[in-house]
Protein backbone atom coordinates (compact mmCIF):
# COMPACT_ATOMS: atom_id res chain seq x y z
CA UNK A 1 0.00 0.00 0.00
CA UNK A 2 1.26 3.50 -1.12
CA UNK A 3 0.23 6.74 -0.75
CA UNK A 4 1.61 9.73 -2.40
CA UNK A 5 5.12 7.88 -3.01
CA UNK A 6 5.22 6.64 0.82
CA UNK A 7 4.77 3.19 1.34
CA UNK A 8 2.22 2.14 4.62
CA UNK A 9 3.79 -0.93 6.00
CA UNK A 10 0.86 -3.70 6.78
CA UNK A 11 1.52 -3.99 10.80
CA UNK A 12 0.01 -2.57 13.95
CA UNK A 13 1.20 -0.76 16.55
CA UNK A 14 0.74 -2.69 19.81
CA UNK A 15 -0.13 -0.74 23.09
CA UNK A 16 -1.36 -1.66 27.12
CA UNK A 17 -3.77 -0.24 29.48
CA UNK A 18 -2.93 2.32 31.68
CA UNK A 19 -4.23 4.24 34.55
CA UNK A 20 -4.42 8.06 34.02
CA UNK A 21 -5.88 11.17 34.91
CA UNK A 22 -6.32 14.87 33.79
CA UNK A 23 -5.22 17.83 35.92
CA UNK A 24 -6.02 21.42 35.28
CA UNK A 25 -3.22 23.78 35.79
CA UNK A 26 -3.54 27.49 36.26
CA UNK A 27 -1.59 30.35 36.82
CA UNK A 28 -1.41 34.74 36.66
CA UNK A 29 -0.44 34.55 33.48
CA UNK A 30 0.18 31.81 30.62
CA UNK A 31 3.85 32.14 31.34
CA UNK A 32 3.78 30.84 35.01
CA UNK A 33 1.12 28.46 33.99
CA UNK A 34 3.41 27.01 31.50
CA UNK A 35 6.30 27.07 33.86
CA UNK A 36 4.33 25.35 36.33
CA UNK A 37 3.04 22.53 33.87
CA UNK A 38 6.48 22.03 32.26
CA UNK A 39 8.25 21.22 35.83
CA UNK A 40 4.93 18.62 36.29
CA UNK A 41 5.56 17.11 33.19
CA UNK A 42 9.30 16.89 33.21
CA UNK A 43 11.03 13.50 33.31
CA UNK A 44 7.62 11.89 32.57
CA UNK A 45 8.42 10.40 28.93
CA UNK A 46 8.19 6.50 29.85
CA UNK A 47 6.74 4.43 32.77
CA UNK A 48 10.28 2.24 31.95
CA UNK A 49 12.07 4.55 34.37
CA UNK A 50 9.89 7.46 34.86
CA UNK A 51 7.25 6.14 36.91
CA UNK A 52 5.11 7.97 34.66
CA UNK A 53 3.78 9.46 31.30
CA UNK A 54 2.97 13.19 31.47
CA UNK A 55 2.45 15.67 28.73
CA UNK A 56 0.39 18.49 28.06
CA UNK A 57 -2.96 18.29 26.81
CA UNK A 58 -3.95 21.50 25.61
CA UNK A 59 -3.35 25.24 26.58
CA UNK A 60 -7.29 26.72 28.20
CA UNK A 61 -9.42 30.26 27.64
CA UNK A 62 -10.09 31.82 31.41
CA UNK A 63 -13.29 31.09 30.40
CA UNK A 64 -12.58 26.93 30.10
CA UNK A 65 -11.36 27.28 33.91
CA UNK A 66 -12.54 26.82 37.55
CA UNK A 67 -10.62 29.71 38.71
CA UNK A 68 -11.23 31.71 35.38
CA UNK A 69 -7.55 32.56 35.29
CA UNK A 70 -5.43 31.54 32.22
CA UNK A 71 -3.77 27.32 32.00
CA UNK A 72 -3.06 24.15 30.60
CA UNK A 73 -5.00 20.69 30.73
CA UNK A 74 -2.48 18.06 31.41
CA UNK A 75 -2.69 14.35 31.30
CA UNK A 76 -0.67 11.84 33.23
CA UNK A 77 -0.61 8.16 32.94
CA UNK A 78 0.95 5.39 34.94
CA UNK A 79 0.98 1.54 35.34
CA UNK A 80 -0.85 1.24 38.65
CA UNK A 81 -3.10 3.15 40.66
CA UNK A 82 -0.39 3.64 43.61
CA UNK A 83 2.04 4.70 41.14
CA UNK A 84 -0.37 7.04 39.67
CA UNK A 85 -1.43 8.32 43.13
CA UNK A 86 1.88 8.46 44.04
CA UNK A 87 3.59 10.98 40.82
CA UNK A 88 0.39 13.05 41.04
CA UNK A 89 0.77 13.85 44.42
CA UNK A 90 4.83 14.04 44.53
CA UNK A 91 4.79 15.92 41.41
CA UNK A 92 2.16 18.69 42.61
CA UNK A 93 3.97 19.16 45.99
CA UNK A 94 7.43 19.83 44.06
CA UNK A 95 6.92 21.40 41.07
CA UNK A 96 3.24 23.44 41.47
CA UNK A 97 3.00 25.03 44.57
CA UNK A 98 6.42 25.93 44.35
CA UNK A 99 5.60 27.61 41.19
CA UNK A 100 4.44 31.40 41.49
CA UNK A 101 0.56 31.96 41.49
CA UNK A 102 -0.09 28.58 40.61
CA UNK A 103 -2.92 26.46 41.09
CA UNK A 104 -4.36 22.75 40.41
CA UNK A 105 -7.86 21.19 39.82
CA UNK A 106 -9.11 17.87 38.95
CA UNK A 107 -9.88 18.11 35.45
CA UNK A 108 -12.14 15.06 35.28
CA UNK A 109 -14.50 12.71 37.60
CA UNK A 110 -14.38 9.40 38.59
CA UNK A 111 -15.20 6.88 42.04
CA UNK A 112 -11.22 6.01 42.17
CA UNK A 113 -9.94 9.44 43.96
CA UNK A 114 -6.43 10.78 44.00
CA UNK A 115 -5.24 12.87 47.24
CA UNK A 116 -3.94 16.69 46.24
CA UNK A 117 -4.91 19.04 49.03
CA UNK A 118 -5.88 16.34 51.02
CA UNK A 119 -2.36 15.67 51.82
CA UNK A 120 -0.88 18.45 50.69
CA UNK A 121 -3.07 20.88 53.42
CA UNK A 122 -0.72 19.82 56.08
CA UNK A 123 1.97 22.21 54.57
CA UNK A 124 0.25 24.69 55.89
CA UNK A 125 1.39 23.76 59.46
CA UNK A 126 -2.25 24.76 60.88
CA UNK A 127 -3.12 27.20 58.97
CA UNK A 128 -4.43 26.11 55.96
CA UNK A 129 -8.24 26.55 55.43
CA UNK A 130 -11.14 25.12 53.25
CA UNK A 131 -14.01 26.10 51.49
CA UNK A 132 -16.64 23.59 50.29
CA UNK A 133 -18.49 24.37 46.53
CA UNK A 134 -21.29 21.89 45.98
CA UNK A 135 -19.47 18.59 45.90
CA UNK A 136 -16.32 19.88 45.96
CA UNK A 137 -13.61 20.74 48.47
CA UNK A 138 -10.19 23.47 48.17
CA UNK A 139 -7.58 23.82 50.03
CA UNK A 140 -5.97 27.69 50.29
CA UNK A 141 -2.39 26.96 52.02
CA UNK A 142 -0.83 29.90 52.56
CA UNK A 143 3.20 30.48 50.89
CA UNK A 144 5.10 33.38 50.42
CA UNK A 145 3.10 35.11 47.48
CA UNK A 146 -0.21 34.39 49.22
CA UNK A 147 -1.75 31.11 48.69
CA UNK A 148 -1.83 27.84 47.01
CA UNK A 149 -5.24 27.04 45.96
CA UNK A 150 -5.63 22.95 45.41
CA UNK A 151 -8.78 20.92 44.99
CA UNK A 152 -8.98 18.03 47.67
CA UNK A 153 -9.08 14.88 45.17
CA UNK A 154 -8.08 14.31 41.74
CA UNK A 155 -9.57 11.30 40.31
CA UNK A 156 -8.24 8.05 38.47
CA UNK A 157 -9.75 7.08 35.06
CA UNK A 158 -8.55 4.61 32.38
CA UNK A 159 -6.44 5.52 29.82
CA UNK A 160 -4.58 3.27 27.15
CA UNK A 161 -0.36 4.21 26.68
CA UNK A 162 1.76 3.05 23.88
CA UNK A 163 0.19 4.02 20.58
CA UNK A 164 2.67 4.59 18.20
CA UNK A 165 3.94 4.78 14.67
CA UNK A 166 7.45 4.91 12.88
CA UNK A 167 8.50 7.17 10.04
CA UNK A 168 11.14 6.05 7.70
CA UNK A 169 13.50 8.10 5.17
CA UNK A 170 16.15 8.50 3.27
CA UNK A 171 18.19 11.21 6.42
CA UNK A 172 17.63 11.72 9.69
CA UNK A 173 16.81 15.79 8.39
CA UNK A 174 13.71 14.11 6.33
CA UNK A 175 12.61 11.94 8.80
CA UNK A 176 12.87 15.06 11.76
CA UNK A 177 11.18 17.29 9.16
CA UNK A 178 8.09 14.87 8.68
CA UNK A 179 7.72 13.87 12.61
CA UNK A 180 7.66 17.97 13.03
CA UNK A 181 4.92 18.15 10.48
CA UNK A 182 2.53 15.14 12.41
CA UNK A 183 3.38 16.28 16.11
CA UNK A 184 2.24 19.67 15.28
CA UNK A 185 -1.57 18.71 13.65
CA UNK A 186 -1.88 15.76 16.32
CA UNK A 187 -1.15 18.31 19.56
CA UNK A 188 -4.75 20.35 18.07
CA UNK A 189 -6.37 17.15 19.68
CA UNK A 190 -8.03 16.55 22.81
CA UNK A 191 -7.69 13.84 25.34
CA UNK A 192 -3.94 12.59 23.91
CA UNK A 193 -0.84 13.18 25.25
CA UNK A 194 2.77 12.75 23.03
CA UNK A 195 5.26 12.38 26.17
CA UNK A 196 8.53 12.31 24.37
CA UNK A 197 10.57 15.26 23.64
CA UNK A 198 9.51 17.32 21.36
CA UNK A 199 6.67 14.33 20.92
CA UNK A 200 9.22 12.62 19.33
CA UNK A 201 11.37 9.84 20.59
CA UNK A 202 14.71 8.06 18.87
CA UNK A 203 15.23 5.21 21.29
CA UNK A 204 12.26 3.30 20.43
CA UNK A 205 12.25 -0.15 22.39
CA UNK A 206 11.25 -3.59 22.01
CA UNK A 207 10.12 -6.12 24.69
CA UNK A 208 12.84 -7.93 26.30
CA UNK A 209 16.74 -7.52 26.45
CA UNK A 210 19.84 -10.06 26.32
CA UNK A 211 20.16 -8.59 29.95
CA UNK A 212 17.99 -10.47 32.73
CA UNK A 213 17.88 -7.06 34.63
CA UNK A 214 16.49 -5.16 31.29
CA UNK A 215 12.22 -4.84 30.74
CA UNK A 216 12.96 -3.45 27.02
CA UNK A 217 16.13 -2.86 25.26
CA UNK A 218 16.99 -0.45 21.50
CA UNK A 219 14.67 -2.08 18.83
CA UNK A 220 17.63 -3.77 16.94
CA UNK A 221 15.11 -4.70 13.67
CA UNK A 222 14.89 -0.29 13.10
CA UNK A 223 18.79 0.94 13.63
CA UNK A 224 20.26 1.73 10.22
CA UNK A 225 23.51 1.06 12.15
CA UNK A 226 22.84 -2.75 12.24
CA UNK A 227 21.25 -3.64 9.02
CA UNK A 228 24.14 -5.58 8.11
CA UNK A 229 24.57 -7.59 10.92
CA UNK A 230 20.81 -8.26 12.43
CA UNK A 231 17.44 -9.56 10.73
CA UNK A 232 16.63 -5.81 9.68
CA UNK A 233 13.13 -4.89 8.84
CA UNK A 234 15.06 -1.80 6.75
CA UNK A 235 16.07 -1.64 3.33
CA UNK A 236 19.57 0.06 2.37
CA UNK A 237 17.85 3.55 1.09
CA UNK A 238 16.58 3.56 4.79
CA UNK A 239 19.10 6.00 7.12
CA UNK A 240 16.94 6.98 9.76
CA UNK A 241 13.94 5.82 12.17
CA UNK A 242 11.84 7.85 14.62
CA UNK A 243 8.81 7.12 16.18
CA UNK A 244 5.92 9.00 17.96
CA UNK A 245 4.21 7.38 20.75
CA UNK A 246 0.56 8.27 21.76
CA UNK A 247 -1.24 7.92 25.23
CA UNK A 248 -4.88 8.24 24.94
CA UNK A 249 -8.23 8.14 26.98
CA UNK A 250 -9.25 5.80 24.60
CA UNK A 251 -9.01 3.53 21.43
CA UNK A 252 -10.61 5.54 19.44
CA UNK A 253 -8.81 9.14 20.61
CA UNK A 254 -5.41 6.74 19.67
CA UNK A 255 -6.54 6.25 16.15
CA UNK A 256 -7.53 9.20 15.48
CA UNK A 257 -4.35 10.80 16.53
CA UNK A 258 -2.73 8.27 14.42
CA UNK A 259 -4.28 8.90 11.55
CA UNK A 260 -3.96 12.96 11.48
CA UNK A 261 -0.67 12.56 12.55
CA UNK A 262 0.24 9.82 9.37
CA UNK A 263 -2.16 11.58 6.58
CA UNK A 264 -0.68 14.92 7.70
CA UNK A 265 2.49 13.39 6.72
CA UNK A 266 1.20 12.41 3.97
CA UNK A 267 -0.28 15.50 2.55
CA UNK A 268 2.74 17.92 3.45
CA UNK A 269 4.85 14.91 0.89
CA UNK A 270 8.01 15.53 3.20
CA UNK A 271 11.03 15.06 0.78
CA UNK A 272 12.96 11.67 1.40
CA UNK A 273 10.05 9.72 3.83
CA UNK A 274 10.33 6.17 2.10
CA UNK A 275 7.79 4.36 4.88
CA UNK A 276 5.42 4.60 7.72
CA UNK A 277 5.32 1.20 10.01
CA UNK A 278 4.39 0.24 13.61
CA UNK A 279 5.83 -1.05 17.02
CA UNK A 280 4.84 -4.36 16.63
CA UNK A 281 5.90 -6.45 19.07
CA UNK A 282 3.91 -10.02 18.76
CA UNK A 283 1.41 -9.34 21.51
CA UNK A 284 3.96 -8.92 23.73
CA UNK A 285 3.44 -5.55 24.81
CA UNK A 286 -0.40 -5.20 25.52
CA UNK A 287 -3.95 -6.13 23.93
CA UNK A 288 -4.41 -2.66 21.80
CA UNK A 289 -3.75 -2.98 18.63
CA UNK A 290 -3.83 -0.06 15.67
CA UNK A 291 -3.41 -1.86 12.21
CA UNK A 292 -2.08 1.58 10.35
CA UNK A 293 -4.21 0.38 6.78
CA UNK A 294 -7.38 0.06 8.56
CA UNK A 295 -7.02 3.55 10.55
CA UNK A 296 -6.02 5.27 7.41
CA UNK A 297 -9.21 4.14 5.51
Amino acid sequence: MSKNNIQIWNTYAEAFPMKCSRLIITAENYRWAFNAVNSFTGFATSVIACGCEAGIEKKLKKVDTPDGRPGYSILIFSMSEKELAKQVLNRTGQCVMTSPSSAIFSGNKGEKKIKLGNSLRYFGDGYQISKKFGDKRFWRIPVMDGEFVCEDFAFQMSGIGGGNFLILGESQKSVIEACEVAVKSMKELDNIILPFPGGVVRSGSKVGSKYKNLIASTNFEYCPNLKDIVSSKLKPNIKSVLEIVIDGISSLDISIAMKVGIKSILKKKVKGVIAISAGNYGGKLGPHLFHLREILK
